[in-house]
């Protein structure tokens, strides 16, 4: 693999860089929106189950004594 110099690099890197298609400020709101509201859903998940499981094991453990 030829070396190349940190220049070219850069002219590569920049050329690269403009082919990337951005997203706009709405797709970005809504992504970031979607990504607080699934969170959200399994911190509430996870909240429920750790508690269900929490009462199970306690009720087992109470059951044997």
């Amino acid at each position: 693999m030829a070396k190349t110099n940190p220049f070219q690099f850069l002219q590569q890197v920049r050329s690269e860089t403009a082919k990337v298609t951005w997203p706009s400020r709405r797709e970005t709101t809504i992504s970031t929106i979607m990504v607080f509201i699934m969170v959200a859903f399994a911190a509430v998940f996870f909240f429920v189950a750790d508690l269900v499981l929490g009462y199970a094991v306690g009720f087992i453990m109470n059951a044997g004594a």
